[in-house]
């Protein structure tokens, strides 16, 4: 047997014994080897354990007449090889758990991007300049999404077993999660953070469709937009920049930003989003959407280097489907390309 048959056949048959759902997206594979390995390492290390006590317990289970024990000796080698044995496997399991990781919490640059806003108790799923759909979100497969998640209510968690991976879902601020499905098919989302008495009601479906069919399912429910659809929802429309530039109007946001990157009271938006900004505590960060709806909520947690800490929080002022086409407003004011490598020095990462 080839050795790609046989790794194929020890992943279904661990997958089978675990009662693991298929692998539905590209990274599922990683995760499910690294967790494999972990518990084949802890079980062989159990049984050695197992086996060493129990033939301890047989041959000095009685103590022979008359003959006093020996004291063991303190050598350096049992020391070194009781203590670095479980050492290695920790670090090993901590250097193959941050590769695995760093993978998922890195959505490549070109991945189509969705809202996903969680309410008690339900799904909604925003496509930029395209449909809106509730439970249900479509997605081509073989091409990387990145979902970009808030909640209107309660702390949330977006999970799809047969991807490997959930993102808890925050009121106030939005958090990344990315997946590409790998095969079509149907793969249920279940919110694994309690939300109240609905909480097990709270599920969803990822529909993952060829290319071909994806574009048509999208073309066709884009054109069955309504103008009340647009008035009854700011993120609902035809061009969410649009929204999001009434929204900003009406606001009060461009009293304190120029568009167009001339100095104002707070930081311009023109070439905003992917900028590195230093803070006034010396950490730098990139301007990405994470930060951005940070700003909006609690703006006096970051404050960049120059400017005065005079932005009032807009909490509960703005609703996520205008924070949704604020950011979206902000993305298309670009003079410079994205910058996609992590900044220099100190980094930040959103609370």
């Amino acid at each position: 047997m080839a050795a790609g048959s046989t790794s194929q056949f020890f992943n279904t048959y661990m997958r089978k014994l675990l009662f693991l759902p298929r692998q539905g997206a590209t990274y599922a594979a990683q995760v499910d080897h690294l967790h494999y390995f972990v518990l084949l390492t802890t079980l062989a290390v159990a049984a050695a354990l197992t086996v060493t006590g129990l033939a301890f317990f047989v041959r000095y289970k009685q103590r022979v007449p008359g003959k006093r024990g020996t004291r063991a000796g303190q050598g350096l080698l049992l020391e070194v090889l009781f203590i670095g044995t479980p050492l290695s496997f920790f670090l090993l399991w901590l250097g193959m758990g941050i590769d695995v990781y760093l993978h998922i919490v890195s959505p490549p640059a070109d991945a189509m991007q969705v809202y996903v806003t969680a309410k008690q108790w339900m799904w909604k799923f925003d496509y930029p300049d395209g449909p809106v759909a509730q439970g249900v979100l479509h997605v081509p497969v073989g091409r990387p999404v990145k979902l970009l998640m808030t909640s209107r209510d309660v702390i949330h968690s977006f999970y799809v077993p047969a991807f490997r991976a959930k993102r808890d879902v925050l009121p106030g601020r939005y958090t990344e999660y990315w997946f590409q499905a790998t095969a079509p098919g149907h793969y249920d989302i279940f919110c694994a953070e309690y939300c109240g008495a609905g909480h097990s009601y709270m599920r969803g479906q990822v529909i993952a469709l060829p290319p071909a069919q994806f574009h048509a399912w999208y073309a066709a429910h884009s054109r069955g937009r309504t103008a009340q659809d647009d008035a009854n929802d700011p993120a609902v429309g035809n061009s969410l920049v649009a929204q999001g530039e009434r929204v900003a109007a009406n606001q009060g946001c461009l009293k304190c930003h120029s568009v167009d990157g001339s100095a104002h009271i707070g930081p311009t938006w023109l070439g905003l989003f992917g900028r590195r900004e230093v803070m006034t505590d010396g950490t730098a960060l990139i301007a990405d959407a994470p930060y951005l709806t940070e700003s909006m909520m609690a703006p006096a947690a970051r404050i960049v280097r120059g400017y005065q800490p005079v932005m009032p929080s807009f909490q509960g002022r703005l609703a996520a489907p205008e924070v949704a086409a604020l950011l979206e407003y902000i993305k298309s004011l670009h003079d410079l390309p994205l910058q996609v490598h992590p900044p220099e020095g100190p980094t930040y990462e959103p609370r």
